[in-house]
């Protein structure tokens, strides 16, 4: 679906954020101080944060763009839809570690709902960087962001799991990418268009160019423009709740997942399930660009 370019008049805490953070690494190449590490302690400071309710047409047209039914959704906030208003928060989490900003990838989350987020309120949000992981080569950078309401503070957590490389590896034996299992069933495909990546970023203000600028795109390595790492993860949460789970949201309890290898535009993509395992790819067999595991409300999987 073409996705209006008003929702983009409601991003700006995600725009001011993005502008930040490409001032932060500016500085950071300019002053040549990135790549130091960090010898924060974690957890780190906690962010709190008040945000606007979103509008009703933002929310329908988000669930629209990833082909679900936005009565499915009646009353509540998708949370699949948490980037929107985490990523400004996560952010803020990130600053001051020393770590090449510009480097940092997307690379996985998990989201636990707790409770229904009810539209027409405001997100009272809160973000922390609890855990960083660095054996010299990389580091991985946790952030946990809560949100809810002045009367139920705890509806969702979410965790953002951030790449940073750091060293070339050295050679030796290549490891296997995550792939499709060959007894994985498909529950939805999707045609993703061009600007699937523009049409993610203007209902979640995201705009790496990235994900919507070819020249930028193919300067950076890749033959096109690649899908946000929480569009698939979006597209994956949606076809779970619309396809697995009857339509119903609250039966979604909880899902991580991982991003193994970058979606390219224009894509067609099934989402596959096996057991309590989820996966975004072409066909079973063949890699995979993402893969996780999630909980339902009914039946848990450990």
């Amino acid at each position: 679906m073409e996705v209006s370019n008003r929702h983009v008049l409601k991003q700006g805490p995600v725009l001011a954020a993005l502008g930040r953070t490409a001032l932060l690494a500016v500085q950071q190449k300019i002053s040549k101080s990135s790549g130091a590490g960090s010898t924060q302690a974690c957890p780190g400071p906690l962010f709190e944060r008040t945000f606007d309710p979103l509008p009703q047409a933002l929310l329908d047209d988000f669930v629209r763009f990833l082909e679900g039914n936005p009565e499915s959704f009646r009353g509540q906030v998708p949370p699949h839809l948490f980037p929107q208003w985490s990523l400004p928060l996560a952010a803020r989490t990130l600053e001051g570690l020393g770590y090449p900003m510009l480097k940092v990838i997307n690379g996985g989350c998990r989201m636990e709902r707790r409770g229904p987020i009810p539209a027409g309120e405001p997100l009272h949000v809160r973000g922390q960087l609890t855990n960083i992981d660095d054996d010299g080569q990389r580091a991985l950078l946790t952030e946990r962001v809560v949100t809810g309401t002045r009367d139920n503070p705890e509806l969702l957590v979410a965790e953002i799991h951030a790449y940073v490389p750091l060293a070339k590896k050295s050679g030796g034996e290549k490891k296997e990418k995550p792939s499709v299992p060959e007894n994985a069933r498909g529950i939805a495909t999707y045609k993703l268009p061009a600007n699937a990546g523009l049409s993610f970023a203007k209902l979640t203000g995201d705009f790496n160019p990235i994900h919507w600028l070819p020249p930028y795109a193919k300067a950076s390595g890749f033959k096109h423009v690649i899908l946000h790492g929480f569009g698939t993860f979006a597209f994956a949460a949606q076809a779970l709740v619309q396809h697995l789970l009857g339509g119903d949201p609250e039966q979604l309890q909880s899902i991580e997942v991982r991003f193994t290898r970058p979606l390219v535009l224009p894509a067609e993509v099934t989402v596959f399930v096996a057991s309590n395992e989820v996966f975004v790819g072409t066909t079973p067999g063949q890699p995979a660009f993402m893969t996780g595991t999630f909980t339902t409300k009914e039946i848990r999987h450990d």
